[in-house]
């Protein structure tokens, strides 16, 4: 086993934030982190046409704030809103007697969304296109767009072959040792005719794109020079 660590959780409270943000009891810890699974699964199967990356929950007294963060925000709201409204509903009936506020937030380059180009190179290899192709394009447009490095990984039957192997190329600088960096993590698999086809995604952001508001300061936090350690 390879000791890997994944890059978003290496870096919370430093330059990434959580994906649920709430405190509950040892009680209620187990119903709630079960109904954030529910409310994802539910979301990211019925709308992943709509290019979701991310999607926040956040829980405070008797309410839960849903963020998604999509490509494609337009499929999720529809004409006046009536979509997201058929959605608030039937998130709420997942969840026990809680009041359900919805968000939706636009992605502004999903081809620099580590997520997003993961899922993009997936669905390229279902529709059995080249995986070198495949893999090639999206770094080639992701740097174009201002990455500071990227890089790709496709584990599995690669070409439909007898034996599984893994495959990656980069480009660009993505230093997942350094805790500073804005690296980018994106997983999803591909459902091919031969089998699960792994696909990883890092990207490296110039500047922190991820929204600061509860992440620790690190420069107010950081020890002055000559004081004791």
């Amino acid at each position: 086993m390879g000791q890997k660590v994944n890059p978003v959780g290496l870096r919370l409270a430093l330059n990434k934030n959580w994906s649920s943000r709430w405190f509950a009891s040892k009680a209620n810890y187990g119903d709630w982190l079960h109904e954030d699974l529910k409310i994802r699964t539910f979301i990211k199967k019925n709308f992943n046409h709509a290019g979701i990356s991310r999607i926040l929950i956040e829980r405070y007294s008797n309410n839960v704030r849903v963020t998604i963060l999509a490509a494609r925000p337009g499929l999720l709201i529809g004409r006046k809103g009536a979509e997201l409204e058929t959605l608030r509903e039937s998130v709420a009936k997942l969840l026990k007697g809680r009041e359900v506020i919805l968000d939706v937030v636009e992605v502004k380059q999903p081809e620099t969304n580590a997520q997003l180009v993961a899922e993009n190179v997936a669905s390229q290899l279902e529709r059995r296109i080249g995986f070198r192709r495949a893999m090639k394009k999206a770094i080639q447009t992701a740097m174009e767009l201002g990455a500071e490095g990227i890089k790709i990984q496709c584990s599995g039957r690669l070409g439909a072959a007898e034996l599984a192997r893994t495959e990656q190329y980069k480009e660009g600088r993505t230093p997942l040792h350094t805790l500073k960096a804005n690296i980018d993590y994106g997983f999803t698999e591909a459902n091919t005719t031969a089998g699960k086809i792994g696909v990883k995604v890092w990207i490296c952001h110039k500047e922190a794109m991820e929204d600061m508001q509860n992440a620790v300061n690190a420069k107010k936090s950081k020890a002055q020079k000559g004081a004791a350690r």
